[in-house]
């Protein structure tokens, strides 16, 4: 009998919800998605999340044991109230997503925890149980997309914070780089340096293309504009790192996200800020591409379930 985790991941622009074994496998057929994006409502979003917890428990055998759910939230999030505030998503506003989540779960007969943390968190809880990380006590992933998330593991344990948001690496402020004023806050890393963000600024200053991919094109041809914004976006988050790893001193930085491979010299670029730092165990410091790919959000989520070891607390709302 295999004990499965409801695993989900809520995005700027799209949301996923999978089992998960306890070996961190996939069921690739219990797999869904479902577009979110800047317009979505809390009536849709609603909706989205209760298809993608039916859509996973219909793969579930009548023999198999649903141990709980991990969700995983662009932030913020709030672990006292279990509710979700993502940036991107300006209209979904402290929906409470744990709740939501345990009504359809108790509707479909499973009266289960469900631990609610940020996308970083998941990325850098997936990282250290089956990607980069494994073994390794004191590390960050970053995911840059949409926006740019991020999870620290310090001690061999989840740094979460008073409110669930540690770790936010987008809000930090990076010296020197002026980015967009999306929520008042342009000097931040995810005004800067996330996806959106650098299309933006490069058309800006002149650039044709109209997304990431054609971005990356445009870099590999070595388009001016293209070359410079992508140069931009690597110090910005080279900066980032360094303040992180000098914070926690860290061994090891993960990279990944969609717009992570606008360029296979992202990595090289992050890493020039580091290899010049002042301090030696900064200079030391690891920074390498994830491994996981687009399952790490999912297998991270379904850690909150599979190992509450990683966890400092655990934050679970059960019906009664």
């Amino acid at each position: 009998m295999i004990a499965w985790a409801l695993a989900l991941d809520i995005g700027g622009t799209k949301a996923e919800s999978a089992l998960v074994g306890p070996d961190g496998s996939v069921l690739a057929a219990s797999r869904s998605r479902r577009v979110t994006g800047r317009d979505i409502t809390e009536v849709e979003f609603g909706r989205v999340i209760g298809e993608l917890v039916d859509n996973a428990l219909d793969y579930l055998d009548e023999d198999a044991t649903l141990l709980g759910g991990g969700v995983a939230s662009a932030g913020p999030i709030s672990l006292f109230s279990g509710a979700v505030s993502p940036l991107n998503l300006p209209r979904i506003r402290d929906f409470d997503v744990v709740s939501t989540i345990s009504h359809r779960l108790s509707g479909r007969g499973h009266r289960v925890p469900v631990v609610l943390r940020g996308d970083g968190a998941a990325i850098v809880l997936a990282e250290r149980w089956k990607g980069a990380g494994r073994g390794i006590d004191n590390l960050m992933s970053i995911v840059v997309s949409t926006g740019i998330g991020a999870g620290i593991i310090a001690d061999g344990r989840l740094v979460s914070g008073h409110s669930g948001n540690a770790a936010h690496l987008g809000a930090v402020e990076v010296s020197g780089i002026v980015g967009e004023d999306t929520y008042g806050a342009p000097g931040t890393l995810e005004a800067i340096a996330s996806g959106p963000h650098t299309v933006s600024w490069a058309q800006r200053e002149g650039w044709a293309g109209d997304d990431g991919t054609a971005l990356s094109r445009a870099y590999a041809a070595s388009d001016p504009v293209a070359v410079a914004a992508v140069q931009r976006t690597g110090r910005a988050i080279g900066q980032a790192v360094c303040s992180a790893a000098a914070m926690f001193d860290l061994e090891l930085v993960t990279v990944g996200g969609g717009f992570s491979n606008v360029s296979p010299d992202l990595l090289t670029l992050i890493r020039e800020p580091v290899a010049r730092h002042h301090f030696p165990f900064v200079r030391a410091l690891r920074v390498e591409r994830s491994p996981l790919l687009s399952d790490g959000p999912l297998i991270g989520a379904a850690a909150l379930v599979h190992r509450k070891d990683l966890l400092p607390t655990s934050t679970e709302k059960i019906l009664t």
